[in-house]
């Protein structure tokens, strides 16, 4: 009998025992490929030498000390990094241990912005639907994942308002362009200003590429130059949530950066540390900071562990190593993806296939042509996750995609040291499992 309290108390768990590169390893032997690297967070696989040769050598210089006495080595360094390669505009850094933390703080430091600059009422965010952005109760109410969000109707803010996706697979309406589209779903947000009134809305926050909810969907072309045009207009905070698809996961370091965009405030977490020490970041444009320095003086926020010596030390490794592997993101993640088609293309359960760099997602629908989406009570998801295990692969299944309720999609979000090989591997291995589950 197992004590922990797992995710899934009717389901038992293998024992994760080692990895090796981009496999995990249980106590039995079986080897995983880690397709999704867990939940996007592996970049460089396990075991990695410099990050693990990081980590031992900070926990025995200096292991922790708290932020409230002390600032540490590894923190100024990784600060100093981030800024160097981050958006124009960003140069602080605000340290946390993940991504629901991070929004949490963004929120926190939208809404104090506006407080140190004399205008408290201007505390109103906005969200859009079938995003995700964690399960705190903060980032939870920013979230549009309806399925995440329905048993705690009760504890969510309620000054969080709503818009539309932009999904491009299931909005764009017949005769319509993508730059159309773009513009008509971006215009949802300038509507939702003008109703709050400008002077009432602070931030609007979204994810580049949206990654756990829709699985890898980017934006229509055109859609985030509007969105920064309305932003500016109405002096709104523009929020970027890359913690699943940033720091190099699309190709670029920063997922913003292909769509032209620049952020107010960006989260970053998963790539950040890569898995080998929990740690996310907040990067804050200067003028946010100076204004709270020429205010208050304090950001009326914290945690125990911000800015661990350990995990900033950590992090700092993985971020040399991502650099320098950002070509091959983009030219393994084109070659996957024509694995994926070469083996799915023609599946008449695939509705489509699409993402950026090594993340990339699979729709599975009822019928390609009127993209009805398969029964929910099938579970078809969670039936791939189990087939992809079985088979020795890892890869990322969620439910709810369409309306939170209905449609089912397969996130992969392999580590960027995977070789070709290991590309055919995961692409044969995906292909099987959604076989076994929905024959042709």
């Amino acid at each position: 009998m197992t004590h922990v309290f797992h995710r899934h108390l009717r389901q038992a768990y293998p024992v994760a025992v080692a990895g090796e590169g981009p496999y995990l390893i249980d106590r039995d032997g079986k080897r995983y490929l880690d397709g999704s690297g867990g939940a996007a967070v592996s970049c460089l696989g396990h075991g990695h030498p410099a990050v693990v040769a990081a980590v031992a050598e900070q926990v025995k210089k200096l292991e922790y000390a708290h932020t409230s006495f002390f600032t540490s080595e590894p923190a100024e360094a990784l600060a100093d990094d981030l800024v160097a390669h981050a958006p124009e505009g960003i140069d602080h850094v605000y340290f946390v241990s993940g991504g629901s933390e991070g929004v949490e703080a963004a929120l926190k430091m939208a809404v104090q912005y506006f407080h140190e600059t004399g205008r408290p009422q201007k505390n109103r965010v906005i969200a859009r639907w079938q995003s995700y952005h964690g399960n705190t109760l903060g980032a939870l109410s920013a979230g549009g994942n309806r399925w995440r969000r329905a048993q705690f109707p009760s504890l969510l803010l309620e000054q969080i308002e709503h818009i539309g996706e932009c999904y491009e697979y299931r909005g764009r309406r017949e005769g319509e362009t993508s730059d159309q589209y773009g513009r008509r779903m971006a215009d949802e947000l300038e509507a939702a200003i003008l109703r709050l009134g400008p002077d009432h809305v602070a931030a609007f926050i979204a994810e580049p590429v949206v990654g756990a909810t829709l699985g890898a969907v980017p934006a229509a072309p055109g859609y985030w130059p509007r969105i920064r045009e309305i932003c500016d207009r109405h002096g709104v905070l523009l929020i970027l949530d890359e913690v699943m698809c940033g720091m190099g996961r699309t190709g670029t370091l920063h997922a913003s950066e292909q769509d032209g965009v620049r952020p107010d405030i960006e989260v970053i977490a998963k790539g950040l540390g890569a898995g080998y020490q929990p740690i996310g970041a907040v990067l804050v444009n200067g003028r946010i900071v100076e204004a709270m320095r020429a205010g208050s003086g304090f950001f009326q926020h914290g945690h125990t562990y911000l800015g661990h010596p350990v995990a900033c030390a950590a992090a700092l490794a993985v971020q040399g190593e991502i650099r320098r592997l950002l070509p091959q993101v983009r030219t393994h993640g084109g070659r996957l993806m024509q694995a994926l088609h070469e083996r799915l293309g023609n599946h008449p359960k695939v509705g489509d296939l699409r993402g950026r760099g090594l993340f990339l997602g699979i729709e599975l629908v009822a019928d390609r042509e009127t993209r009805v989406p398969l029964p929910p009570a099938d579970r078809t998801h969670a039936r791939i996750k189990a087939a992809a295990m079985e088979r020795g692969l890892l890869c990322y299944p969620m439910g709810g995609t369409v309306n939170g309720a209905e449609g089912d999609h397969v996130l992969l979000a392999p580590p960027f040291v995977c070789t070709i090989a290991h590309l055919e591997e995961l692409a044969d291995k995906m292909a099987a499992a959604i076989e076994a589950v929905l024959p042709r």
